[in-house]
């Protein structure tokens, strides 16, 4: 006779996050950065492990817990091959001169004291217009942090104002795909929802432009960059010309017209690998020790700088260190992490935890603002377990519906919390897909951001503090 599953209950539901979240305290304060070459990930398998074995006692089957990890993990799909091509993206806009350009025009354009709030602006249009904050780090982001690191701003910091106008952008995008989820998720119309989605957004945007600029007054040097150095000798290591942003061009339009990622991505990569041959012969052959062009050495140039770590020589240490690319194998750490973690969630899934979680929170809901607060608490949950920012829209969205339909509340307040709560802090944590996914692609460890992640940490607070005044918290219409 099969044995009957136990339900699960909130202690042994929350207990494998507890243990997750001491264990990784524990291993980034023995490792720190260096944590995510191996051990983080070992630390997610570890809690994936203490959620079966409460899955056993509560009569789960294995089978079930390996499909539910087997589907956890078939969602990273597309997120992992977009990661792969990035790394190959990198490694040709550095050798075709794409990156190294931008760098060159932006410390002639930009000045430090205004370069946070700039690339704040910058961002937000690029993501707005492409609909994706990952598009939007992958193309300009990465120039704008070699830009920052050759005016000597904190890397941290140059990150953290990326995320958040990449982020403002994907949120009021009608092209994103969070967007259009969330708004499905709660069944509310589109344009209803980014209008109202406004209401909270903008306002966060500002705080986050005030925070940089006054950053930009108190934390950046105000003492003159050498740009006169740095650019020189950008121009006698590459052929620099505007003809060189022809290639992100091309690939921001693809974006535009909405042709899949993956394809504006390779397109990019093989325009840039054709860049660095006719533009760049000379940095081809460094990269492979060679004297003359031939077939070989520039089929062997172009692949290494695609597949494996690409190092350009200079004598200016600024610029020896920006003047790198790891490639697709500069990913697969990260692509490693999104697995383990994906794991995890699988595990949580299959044995009720995150459904449990959902659960205990709307119980807790007397009022609206408990609400709204139970629904953000619910995404941020998810986020933190199930690492992924779809299913922290999806999840919360399908448990919530109803309870909005019960007090009379609209739609969009739904929809606007599981944006304001789950979009956006994805981000923040080291394990979710979007975490690993613009730490590895900006250069930047995901707690050398998060601070300074402003329009990321507040955009659930200013939700909320809405919801606890009462401020434009629309009503069902009879």
């Amino acid at each position: 006779m099969k044995e009957k599953k136990i339900e699960i209950g909130i202690t042994a539901s929350i207990l494998p996050i507890i243990i997750l979240i001491i264990l990784l305290a524990v291993n980034v304060g023995i490792y720190g950065d260096d944590s995510l070459n191996g051990s983080n990930q070992f630390i997610l398998l570890v809690g994936a492990f203490t959620a079966a074995i409460i899955g056993y006692f509560h009569k789960i089957s294995y089978k079930k817990i390996i499909n539910s990890i087997s589907k956890s993990v078939k969602t990273t799909t597309s997120p992992i091959l977009i990661l792969l091509f990035v790394g190959a993206l990198a490694g040709t806009w550095l050798i075709s001169g794409i990156i190294p350009a931008m760098i060159y025009y932006g410390l002639q354009i930009f000045h430090p004291l205004f370069f946070l709030p700039a690339c704040v602006i910058i961002c937000a249009i690029i993501s707005i217009s492409t609909g994706s904050s990952w598009t939007t780090s992958a193309t300009i982001g990465i120039a704008l942090v070699g830009i920052g690191k050759a005016m000597e701003i904190n890397t941290g910091i140059v990150a953290g104002a990326i995320i958040s106008g990449a982020y403002f952008g994907d949120k009021l995008s009608p092209l994103s795909d969070t967007t259009n989820l969330a708004a499905a998720m709660a069944n509310s119309n589109l344009f209803n929802h980014i209008r109202y989605m406004t209401l909270t957004t903008v306002p966060s945007i500002i705080i986050s432009l005030l925070f940089f600029i006054l950053i930009g007054f108190f934390q950046v040097t105000t003492e003159d960059v050498n740009n006169i150095s740095l650019v020189n000798s950008i121009k006698e290591k590459f052929f620099i010309n505007p003809i060189l942003f022809t290639v992100p061009i091309i690939v921001i339009v693809m974006i535009l017209k909405k042709t899949p990622p993956l394809i504006a991505l390779m397109t990019g990569t093989i325009l840039a690998a054709l860049f660095a041959l006719v533009f760049q012969p000379n940095i081809v052959l460094e990269i492979t020790n060679s004297n003359k062009l031939t077939l070989n050495s520039a089929y062997r140039g172009i692949i290494d700088a695609i597949t494996i770590e690409t190092n350009i020589k200079s004598s200016n240490e600024i610029l020896a260190e920006l003047f790198k690319s790891g490639g697709m194998k500069g990913m697969l750490g990260t692509i490693w992490l999104i697995i383990c973690a994906m794991v995890f969630g699988g595990v949580m899934d299959a044995i009720g935890a995150l459904k449990k979680i959902s659960e205990k929170l709307l119980e807790k809901a007397e009022n609206t603002f408990q609400l709204i607060f139970s629904t953000s608490a619910s995404c941020l949950t998810v986020n933190l377990t199930a690492s992924d920012q779809y299913l922290s829209i999806v999840v919360p969205g399908k448990m919530f519906q109803k309870a909005y339909q019960k007090r009379n509340l609209a739609t969009e307040n739904l929809s606007r919390t599981l944006e304001d709560s789950g979009t956006v802090t994805s981000v923040l944590i080291p394990w979710n897909t979007c975490g690993a996914y613009q730490s590895s692609v900006l250069g930047v460890s995901v707690i050398d951001y998060f601070a300074y992640a402003v329009f990321n940490l507040i955009s659930p607070f200013v939700t909320l503090i809405y919801a606890y005044f009462g401020i434009k918290i629309k009503k069902l219409i009879p």
